[in-house]
C-alpha cells in the first residue's frame, strides 16, 4: 500500500470492516465502499470507475469477483470475512509498516470515494477529502452533542456514506469509543 492508493471494499458489516476503513484513512489511502448487494456487472463498473489498486471482498465472493477485478485491472484482490479471517489479515501480518514520515497526507488528500445512488442516471463517485470527512464529523458531533464521554454505536451498512464517514470518523478523531 502506498499513500493515495484506492481501496475498494465489498464486505459485510463487521468490526473488521470499520477497522479497515480507519486503517485506510490513517495510511492515506482512499476508501471506496461498494454495496454487497451489487451484481458482478455493477461491481465491475465501480471498480473500473474508481480504479482501486486493492479490492477487498468477502471470502465467499472471491471466485465470483476474481474475473471482475481482473477486467478492471485491480492489482491486488484480497479477502476479509466478518470473523476477521481472510487473505487481507495474512498479508497485513507479513507487510512492512508505513512509517509516519512516509505518509504525506494533508487535509486536501483524498480519503474516500462514495458513489451516489444513481437516481438520475449512472452512479457517480463523490471524492471526499480528509477535510471533508473531518468537517462532516465535526458538524455531526456538534449537532448530536457528542462529549468526551460519548459512546457512539451505529448500525449502518459499511458502504453507506453515514457509516464510512461521519460517526466513526469523529469518534476516531476524538479517541472515543464506538461499535
Amino acid at each position: 500500500m502506498r499513500v493515495g492508493d484506492r481501496v475498494a471494499v465489498r464486505v459485510e458489516k463487521s468490526a473488521q470492516a470499520v477497522l479497515l476503513y480507519i486503517a485506510c484513512v490513517r495510511l492515506g489511502a482512499a476508501f471506496v465502499p461498494v454495496n454487497t448487494a451489487y451484481s458482478p456487472g455493477e461491481v465491475e463498473y465501480f471498480l473500473g470507475d474508481s480504479r482501486p489498486r486493492v479490492a477487498v471482498v468477502d471470502p465467499a465472493d472471491l471466485a465470483l469477483l476474481q474475473p471482475v477485478a481482473k477486467r478492471a485491472a485491480v492489482e491486488h484482490l484480497v479477502t476479509l470475512g466478518a470473523d476477521g479471517g481472510g487473505s487481507l489479515m495474512d498479508l497485513a501480518q507479513h507487510s512492512d509498516p508505513i512509517r509516519e514520515s512516509e505518509r504525506n497526507v494533508g487535509p486536501e488528500s483524498l480519503a474516500a470515494i462514495v458513489y451516489t445512488s444513481g437516481t438520475t442516471g449512472r452512479s457517480k463517485g463523490a471524492m471526499l477529502t480528509r477535510a471533508n470527512l473531518a468537517s462532516n464529523a465535526a458538524v455531526l458531533a456538534e449537532s448530536w452533542r457528542f462529549t468526551a464521554r460519548t459512546f457512539c454505536c451505529m448500525f449502518c451498512r459499511c458502504f453507506t456514506y453515514m457509516a464510512c464517514s461521519r460517526p466513526s470518523t469523529r469518534c476516531w478523531l476524538r479517541g472515543q469509543g464506538w461499535c
